[in-house]
Order: structure tokens, then sequence, then C-alpha cells
């Protein structure tokens, strides 16, 4: 694999460099493309920020991250609703590939999921005119399922791609290996998604066994039980050659490493067993 298929995730470093320091690390190892996330961008600005992309040619794979939908009344659903307008606004400024969304769970003390979902699609729904005006494809992440009560309600690529049959073309689905690789329909629902033309993004780490912590323990690729190059495969027959995200949460190993030693390292495995 070549590095220009690598794009490195700014959660990643995050432990060591925020956004220009992380640009200029990355283009240090041959990286040039990058998916910063939202308070890394409000950090330096988002004039700076788009300035730094603009004046390093760097490719913006996507902007982390919009969602959240659900709210326990409507005034709360609209301002979640406009803060993800303000975030597709903030992708075109960046040239971002996608907005990557993870969608929300269950607001308040609800325990209706079937209604958490219902309220995902709509807010989805109703930021589809905005995304589809500023050239902003919107790429729902399926989280695992252990994330459904309060980080993300649609766990599977199937559900992921069903809301996009009923919004059109803008809207598809960003496919990151820690959250479906167990799921026995994967390979039928990346087919799925390439038949429809709806894969915006692939995002790379491994799972560690044990798991120290559901969020912030991902591991470095080939570290952990993941079939990272089957996935590729699939997800290469289904249609889609863009860069491999890496993605790595780490609170207790990555966060504490200095920034060069992680991308240096993330370069290394990206071509070993990615």
């Amino acid at each position: 694999m070549s590095k220009g298929q690598l794009s490195m995730n700014l959660a990643t470093t995050r432990g060591a460099w925020g956004f220009a320091d992380a640009v200029d690390g990355c283009l240090r190892h041959g990286i040039t493309a990058i998916s910063p996330w939202r308070d890394q961008v409000a950090a330096i600005g988002l004039d700076e920020a788009a300035r730094i992309v603009k004046a390093n040619n760097l490719r913006v794979t996507g902007l982390c991250r919009g969602g959240m939908f659900p709210g326990i009344d409507a005034a709360d659903r609209q301002k979640r609703i406009e803060d993800n307008l303000r975030a597709v606004d903030e992708a075109a400024a960046l040239g971002a590939d996608c907005l990557v969304l993870v969608v929300g769970g269950l607001p308040g003390s609800s325990k209706d999921i079937v209604e958490a979902r219902k309220m995902v699609a709509d807010g989805i729904a109703a930021i589809v005119p905005h995304a589809r005006a500023a050239g902003i494809p919107i790429a729902i992440e399926p989280l695992h399922p252990m994330y459904a009560a309060d980080r993300a309600c649609v766990n599977t690529i199937d559900q992921a791609l069903d809301i996009c049959e009923t919004l059109g073309e803008t809207v598809g689905v960003a496919i990151d290996v820690y959250h479906v690789w167990w799921d026995p329909n994967l390979a039928s629902a990346i087919a799925r998604a390439g038949r429809m033309k709806r894969i915006f993004a692939h995002h790379i780490c491994d799972w560690l066994v044990p798991t120290r912590d559901m969020l912030n323990d991902r591991g470095m690729m080939g570290d952990g039980v993941i079939d990272l190059k089957g996935i590729r495969a699939m997800i290469e027959a289904a249609g889609y050659h863009g860069p491999q995200e890496v993605e790595i949460f780490s609170t207790e190993n990555w966060w504490k490493r200095p920034g060069d030693e992680v991308v240096r390292t993330c370069v290394e495995r990206f071509e070993a067993v990615c």
C-alpha cells in the first residue's frame, strides 16, 4: 500500500499535537491526507485551519463529527440540527470529502430506541438540503452495539443504508472496522453499500483482547483481532478505492507517546498489515 492511500485522523495524535503540529508531523512522514475533529479546528480557528489545508495541498478525508440528533424535546432537537448545519459549513470550508456523523443514542432517560432512530433519520433529513447545496456528502458511521444507548443507535452498515435509501445520494456510510468487524452480515452489507455507491470513508485501527476501555482503548493495526486486509478487499470489491483513515483513541498507550512515534508506527503497520 502506498502512503498516498493513508489518511491520518487527527484523533490518533490527539495526545501529542494540535491541528498545526499534527499537519507538520504528517507531512514529515509523507502523509498528505488528514481528518480533523471540530474541536481541533475550533482551537486554531476555521480560517487558519482552512489556510493550512490549502497551503499544504492536503486532502481532508472527513470532518469529525456531526450527529447526536436525538433530543429530549423539539427545542433540543432543533439545537442539534443547527449545530449540524454549522458542521456542514465547516466541512465545506475545509474542502472535506464528507462530514462524518456519530448519530446519537437515547436522549435523557428514554428507553425507546425505535424513537431515537426515528429522530436520527429526521435529523439527517433536515440537514440534507444544506449539505447538498454545500457539496458535502454526509457519512453515517455505524457504531458498535456497545454504544447504542449513549453514542449511536445506528449499529450496522445495513441500518445506516436503510436511512440512506430514504434520503438520496448525498447520504452514505463511513465504514470503521472497529465498529463493524463482528457483524455476521458484513460482507453482504459492504457489497450492498457498493451497489448503492454509498461508501464515503474507510476507518482503520484494531480491536484489542482484552479491551480495557470501551471508548479509549483502540489498538494499533496489527495488535488485535480484526482482519484488516480481508475487510479492505471487500471494500475495494465494492468499488471504493479511497484512503484508509487511521483513527485510534488510546488514552493509556498511543496518546502518551510522541506524535512522530505514533505516525511512524501507523505508516509501518499500514504498509505491513492493511
